[in-house]
């Protein structure tokens, strides 16, 4: 015998993959039910009702104590649905070659989406489906180059400018610490700064860190141009799995400019101070600016790191001070020459 009453209930009702929802009102879960069937021509026999949020099924006896305009969803037999998880599911299913109907449909959800949890979810989502990832030129994508100089023509050439800029900020700092270094010693740090310089050149800045078509091993990012956090500065990942692909649309692009190489041992604090006083302090011996080098411009000393990731307190890491100076080869002892039997 079936529970009925006296006040309609109202739900907001869809089946499933539809994004069409209708709003529905019964006294009884057969009600809605029946409603529901007949608004999506689909047979009562085998269907039954849960709800969108976590896919409990309702039943005569739970129908009383659902919330009114609660949205359900309706299932035909063989259907499962494990609550709003399953369109993230679906979507996910068709990731790497959205089609136009896909992006619409995640776009109708959204519209009629109340709950902040589900509206970020599903715009994450629709953020990352509308991607156009594949595309490289101006000419294939020009919403990607909104608001660049039009001397940029492919996506990889401003990364590549992006990480040079970046590189070359680095290169500046060290640079204006020539004034700091005493007399005697700056002509020998001018002509340090001069060969790294020269090396930062013939490395093209290391801009193919941002390149997506770069050779695999000096590159920071997939083929496609997806980008992972290397997490903070002591640890060996990102436990936040931080990741991001600045070829897929202009917002990805901007976003990803807040992420930070993070020097491990740090530039300013640490590396920079070591490079003077070793300038300073040489007593004849040589530094060895191929080691500061690496530590100032090099993926040997700097993570990519998503901003929450950047901690900018004190990393308390020190030079390791036997690469500071170059080793001092020892000459050879010359042998007493043998006198002609």
């Amino acid at each position: 015998m079936f529970t009925v009453f006296r006040k309609p209930k109202t739900f907001k009702l869809r089946a499933l993959h539809r994004t069409k929802k209708f709003g529905v009102a019964g006294r009884s879960y057969q009600e809605v039910l029946r409603k529901g069937c007949f608004h999506f021509q689909l047979p009562v026999t085998g269907s039954r009702l849960c709800l969108y949020e976590d896919g409990t099924e309702l039943t005569g006896d739970y129908f009383s104590s659902v919330p009114d305009n609660s949205e359900l969803v309706l299932l035909t037999s063989g259907q499962t649905w494990q609550g709003y998880v399953s369109d993230i599911h679906h979507f996910l299913h068709a990731f790497h070659k959205p089609q136009a109907g896909l992006i619409q449909a995640a776009r109708q959800l959204l519209s009629g989406e109340q709950a902040p949890l589900r509206q970020k979810l599903l715009a994450d989502l629709l953020h990352t489906v509308s991607e156009n990832t594949e595309a490289e030129t101006r000419a294939e994508d020009p919403p990607w180059f909104e608001g660049l100089e039009s001397r940029f023509k492919n996506k990889s050439g401003y990364l590549r400018y992006s990480c040079e800029s970046r590189i070359r900020s680095y290169l500046r700092e060290v640079s204006a610490s020539a004034s700091t270094v005493g007399a005697e010693a700056q002509e020998e740090y001018v002509r340090i700064v001069g060969l790294m310089c020269r090396k930062l050149r013939a490395e093209q800045y290391h801009s193919s860190y941002f390149d997506r078509g770069a050779e695999a091993d000096s590159r920071l990012c997939t083929p496609e141009g997806w980008f992972s956090c290397q997490g903070p500065f002591d640890v060996d990942s990102c436990a936040s799995k931080h990741s991001i692909n600045p070829y897929g649309n202009r917002e990805s692009r901007i976003l990803f400019s807040t992420w930070n190489l993070d020097h491990i041992i740090e530039k300013r604090r640490t590396v920079i101070p070591t490079l003077e006083a070793a300038v300073a302090e040489r007593a004849g011996r040589e530094v060895s600016w191929e080691y500061f080098y690496s530590l100032l411009f090099t993926a040997h000393n700097l993570k990519l790191v998503h901003i929450a990731c950047h901690k900018k307190t004190s990393h308390g890491l020190s030079c390791d001070p036997r690469r500071i100076y170059r080793l001092q080869t020892k000459p050879k002892r010359r042998q007493p020459a043998r006198k002609c039997q």
